[in-house]
């Protein structure tokens, strides 16, 4: 496997991919509390993308010899270490919750961030 050293076009594309995956992190920020369910986190995710001209890296992913990846994010719930699918189950005051988020820019390039919340 070869590695491509970036140019600087190439740098200043991936640092808009990447400010573009925080901006969706900012935007459901304030909706990550109890009452919320983590499809509901996923739902305003895939809208603030929408908006902002990019597209989930994540939803309909699939890996040899497993199903479609569903949603258009990850929501990790406390035990579950990471990648974990949106269901509708209500976030509570205590959980401790993992968002992943992956976009992929019109250009074609990949930013992916995460945040941790309690």
């Amino acid at each position: 496997m070869s590695i491509t050293i970036k140019d600087d076009a190439g740098v200043a594309a991936m640092r808009t991919a990447c400010r573009l995956a925080a901006e969706v992190l900012d935007a459901i920020t304030p909706h990550i509390q109890p009452g919320i369910t983590t499809l509901d986190i996923d739902r305003l995710a895939a809208e603030h993308m929408a908006k902002q001209g990019t597209r989930s890296a994540t939803v309909g992913y699939q890996p040899p010899g497993y199903p479609p990846y569903p949603a258009h994010l990850c929501t990790s719930v406390n035990h579950v270490i990471c990648h974990g699918i949106p269901n509708d189950k209500v976030l509570k005051k205590g959980d401790i919750v993992n968002v992943d988020v992956t976009v992929i820019t019109p250009e074609g390039w990949y930013g992916d961030t995460s945040r941790m919340f309690e």
